[in-house]
C-alpha cells in the first residue's frame, strides 16, 4: 500500500529555490458548491502543507479564512497558497464559485499558467462553469477537469463529459474512469497505467493501494483506453505511425503526447473522484505536474514600452529585467495595504524601487510575503514565476504593471464587467461619515467591480456591484472590519439608455468679452450612431484644423462622454453610441476649451432627443433546480416576473428550469422560491445582457422621474 506523504516533500521550505520547470502556477475554479475548496483542503493535507483537513461545512477550511466565509460556507475572495508534490512547487489560487465574485476568477486566470476546473458529477456543466471556461479561453489557459462528487446519488461521469463537449465545445478526454458511483464508488482506474487505485478510508485517503483492474471493470477500461490512445495519437505523427503498424505504445510516450495536446488546448484531460471522501485527489496532483505547464512552458508575456511604444517580450528568467503584474489588492489587518503580484521576469528583493509603467509612478517594496491564505512568511527574494504578496506600494491597483525603471513595460491589463445593481448608503451618525468614506475607498481599491458615486441631486452616496449578495457582503465587511455603522437603502437596478437611430445635434456657445477679459466661444455639430449591445462609447472627428483646431478636439470628446452620464428619458447613463464630430466653427480670439465643452454638451442633448432613445435593463440568466412536483409553480412564477423560460431538462437531483428574467423582477426571489417549494429548490443567477424595457414599464419609470422633479 502506498502512502501519499511518501511521494512528496512535506512542508514548503520557503528558502528553497525550485527550478522553473518544476514550478506550477494553477487555479482551482468552478461553479458554486462543486467542491473547489474541499479539493484544495485535501491537496494541502496530502502535500503536508496542513496536518488536519478543514471542512467547509464546519467553517474550518484553511482557504476560507474570513469570518463571513466561515459563517456562510462559501468562498468570497480568492486565496493563495503553495505546496510541494513530487519535488514540484505548486502555487495555488482557490477562487470563488458565485457569479457575484467573478472578478476574483478573472484576475486570477490572468496570471495563472493552468487551471483545474471542478465539475459536480450530478450537476455537470452549470452556469458558472461556462463563465469560468470562457474566462480561461480568453486568457488561453490550459486546463484539466476533475469531475467531483462521484460519491453522490445520481452521479454520472459520462454525462458530465458529454456536457463538456456539448456545452463548452471542448475535446474532453477521460484519462480515468470511476469504479462505481454513489455509495458504491470503490476507487479510480488510471486508463494510461491500466491500474486501479483503492483508497483507505481509515487514513483519510492518505494510504492507497495500486492493483490490477477488477474483472467487472476490465472490459470497459480497455474500451476507454483504446479511445484515449486513438485521440492522443492524432497529435503526434510518430505515435500515429507506430499505432498504424500495430506497435505497442509505451505509457511514457502517451503521456508526453497528451501533455503536448493539453498545453495547446487541443485536449482537456478529465479525471474523477470524490474530494469529500478523499478519493482521487492525489491523481489530480499528479496530473497538475504531468500535464499543466511550468512558467517556461507558456509563451513569453508581451507588453509595450511606454516611452517608445515598442513591443516588448518578457521571458521567465531571473536574468531578464524585473517585471510583474499586480492582480489583487486587499486590506490586511496586520500589514495594511497588501498587493498580490505575479513576477514574470527578473528578481525582486525588499527595499527595491520599482516603476509603475501604467501610472508613471515610483514604488518602493517594503516586504515580500509568501502567502498561505491569511498567513504569511517573509521572503528575502522572489524570482520569475513566483506569485507573492508585496507590502509598501501605495499608487498601484489591480491590473497595473511594475517593472525596472530602466526597462519599463506595460502588460495588457484586465477588463471587468459593469455593475448591475446599486443601493444608497449613509452613516448612522456624523462620526461614522469619515469611517464610511475610508472603508468604501479601501473596498473599491480591492474590488474593481465595486463602484462608488455621489448622486448630484440627492447628495446620497450610491454603491454599485454585481448582485445582491455582492453588496450584502461588502456592507457586512464594513461593519465587521471597519466598524462602520450605516443605513442601506433598497437595491436599485442599473438601467441604461441608448439611441435607436442616426441623428444629429448642433451646439453653440458664445459669451462676449467684457472689459479687458477674453470671451468664450464654441460651436460644434455632432452625428449620433447606435452601436451593437455592449460596444460602449466611441468618438470620431471628421473636421479639419481649419474648422476646429486639433487642440480642442479632446475637450469636445471629453464633454460628449461626460454628457452621456445622464440620458434624456429617465436620467440613466447612455451606452452603445458613437459620436461623430462633423462640423462647427472657430473664433480666432474667443475660442476656448470651456466654450467647446459647453457647445458639445448642448449638441449631445439635442442629438439624443432626436435619436429615439430607449431604456434598457439588465436581463439575468436564471437556472432553478427544483423537484418535479414544483416545476409548474416555478415556471408560472417566472412568467409573472416577465421571464422567458428557455426550457427545462431532467437530471438526477431534479428538473433544471432555464430562463432569462429582468433583474428588477428578481429581488427577493430566494425567499419566494423557498416558500413555494418548501425549501427544496435552488437557483443560480448571472448577468446575461441588456435588453429594451417594455413600453409600459418605461412609461412608468419616466412618469415617476417627472413626478419627483
Amino acid at each position: 500500500m502506498k502512502v501519499a506523504g511518501e511521494v512528496c516533500t512535506r512542508g514548503t521550505d520557503k528558502m528553497r529555490r525550485f527550478p522553473l520547470q518544476k514550478t506550477r502556477n494553477i487555479g482551482i475554479a468552478a461553479h458554486i458548491d462543486a467542491g473547489k475548496t474541499t479539493l484544495t483542503e485535501r491537496i494541502l493535507y496530502y502535500t503536508g502543507r496542513v496536518h488536519r483537513m478543514g471542512e467547509v461545512d464546519d467553517g474550518a477550511a484553511t482557504m476560507d479564512w474570513m469570518e463571513i466565509e466561515k459563517e456562510r460556507g462559501i468562498t468570497i475572495t480568492s486565496a493563495a497558497t503553495s505546496c510541494v508534490w513530487r519535488d514540484h512547487r505548486i502555487n495555488i489560487i482557490d477562487t470563488p464559485g458565485h457569479v457575484d465574485f467573478t472578478v476574483e476568477v478573472e484576475r486570477s486566470l490572468r496570471v495563472l499558467d493552468g487551471v483545474v476546473v471542478v465539475l459536480c458529477a450530478v450537476g455537470g456543466v452549470e452556469p458558472q462553469s461556462e463563465t469560468v471556461w470562457r474566462q480561461a479561453d480568453r486568457y488561453k489557459v490550459p486546463r484539466i477537469v476533475f469531475v467531483n462528487k462521484m460519491d453522490r446519488i445520481g452521479a454520472d461521469f459520462d454525462r458530465a463529459v458529454d456536457m463538456m463537449r456539448d456545452n463548452l465545445g471542448s475535446n474532453a478526454l477521460p484519462i480515468e474512469m470511476p469504479m462505481g458511483s454513489g455509495k458504491e464508488l470503490d476507487g479510480i482506474v488510471d486508463l494510461l497505467e491500466m491500474k486501479a487505485y483503492i483508497y483507505d478510508d481509515t487514513t483519510y485517503g492518505m494510504k492507497f493501494e495500486v492493483t490490477d483492474i477488477p474483472e467487472q471493470y476490465l472490459d470497459e477500461a480497455q474500451l476507454r483506453r483504446e479511445r484515449l490512445v486513438e485521440t492522443v495519437i492524432d497529435y503526434d505523427d510518430d505515435l500515429m505511425a507506430r499505432y498504424i503498424e500495430g506497435q505497442e505504445i509505451e505509457t511514457g510516450k502517451l503521456r508526453e503526447a497528451l501533455r503536448k495536446a493539453t498545453l495547446s488546448a487541443d485536449v482537456i484531460p478529465v479525471l474523477c473522484g470524490a474530494a469529500l471522501r478523499n478519493k482521487g485527489v492525489q491523481k489530480v496532483l499528479d496530473a497538475v505536474v504531468e500535464y499543466l505547464p511550468s512558467p517556461i512552458g507558456v509563451p513569453p508575456v508581451e507588453g509595450v514600452n511606454p516611452r517608445t511604444d515598442e513591443t516588448q517580450l518578457r521571458r521567465p528568467s531571473d536574468d531578464e529585467p524585473f517585471s510583474g503584474l499586480v492582480f489583487k489588492i486587499m486590506s490586511d489587518p496586520f500589514v495594511g495595504r497588501l498587493a498580490y503580484m505575479r513576477i514574470y521576469s527578473g528578481k525582486l528583493t525588499p527595499g527595491t524601487s520599482v516603476y509603475n509603467s501604467a501610472r508613471h509612478a515610483r514604488e518602493r517594496i517594503a516586504k515580500i510575503l509568501l502567502m498561505h491564505a491569511n498567513k504569511r512568511e517573509e521572503l528575502a527574494c522572489a524570482f520569475a514565476g513566483d506569485i507573492v504578496g508585496i507590502v509598501g506600494i501605495k499608487k498601484s491597483f489591480t491590473g497595473d504593471t511594475l517593472s525596472d525603471n530602466k526597462y519599463p513595460v506595460v502588460f495588457e491589463t484586465m477588463t471587468f464587467p459593469e455593475p448591475v445593481i446599486s443601493v444608497a448608503i449613509e452613516p448612522r451618525t456624523r462620526v461614522d461619515q469619515d469611517k464610511l468614506d475610508d472603508s468604501l475607498k479601501r473596498l473599491a481599491d480591492e474590488d474593481p467591480t465595486f463602484k462608488i458615486r455621489v448622486d448630484e441631486e440627492s447628495g446620497q452616496t450610491i454603491i454599485s456591484g454585481m448582485g445582491e449578495l455582492h453588496l450584502e457582503i461588502l456592507v457586512d465587511r464594513m461593519i465587521r472590519e471597519f466598524g462602520v455603522k450605516a443605513r442601506v437603502g433598497r437595491p436599485q437596478v442599473a438601467y441604461r439608455e441608448t439611441a435607436t437611430c442616426v441623428s444629429a445635434g448642433e451646439g453653440k456657445f458664445a459669451k462676449a468679452a467684457t472689459g479687458s477679459g477674453k470671451g468664450q466661444y464654441g460651436h460644434v455639430v455632432l452625428d449620433f450612431e447606435p452601436l451593437p449591445r455592449g460596444a460602449g462609447f466611441e468618438f470620431e472627428s471628421k473636421v479639419t484644423d481649419e474648422v476646429i483646431p486639433k487642440a480642442f478636439i479632446s475637450s469636445i470628446e471629453e464633454s460628449a462622454h461626460d454628457s452621456l452620464e445622464n440620458g434624456v428619458l429617465a436620467g440613466y447613463r447612455v451606452v452603445d453610441v458613437k459620436v461623430i464630430l462633423t462640423g462647427g466653427s472657430y473664433h480666432e480670439q474667443d475660442s476656448s476649451e470651456v466654450g467647446y465643452k459647453i457647445a458639445s454638451a448642448i449638441a449631445v442633448r439635442h442629438a439624443l432627443v432626436k435619436a429615439k432613445p430607449i431604456i434598457m435593463e439588465p436581463a439575468m440568466k436564471v437556472e432553478v433546480v427544483v423537484p418535479e412536483e414544483y416545476v409548474g409553480d416555478v415556471i408560472g412564477d417566472l412568467n409573472t416576473r416577465r421571464g422567458k423560460v428557455n426550457g427545462s431538462l431532467l437530471r438526477a437531483d431534479g428538473h433544471v428550469v432555464k430562463a432569462t428574467v429582468p433583474l428588477s423582477e428578481m429581488f427577493g426571489y430566494a425567499t419566494g422560491l423557498r416558500s413555494a417549494t418548501q425549501g427544496r429548490a435552488l437557483f443560480t443567477m448571472e448577468f446575461s445582457h441588456y435588453e429594451e424595457v417594455p413600453r409600459s414599464v418605461a412609461d412608468r419609470m419616466s412618469a415617476s422621474i417627472e413626478g419627483m422633479v
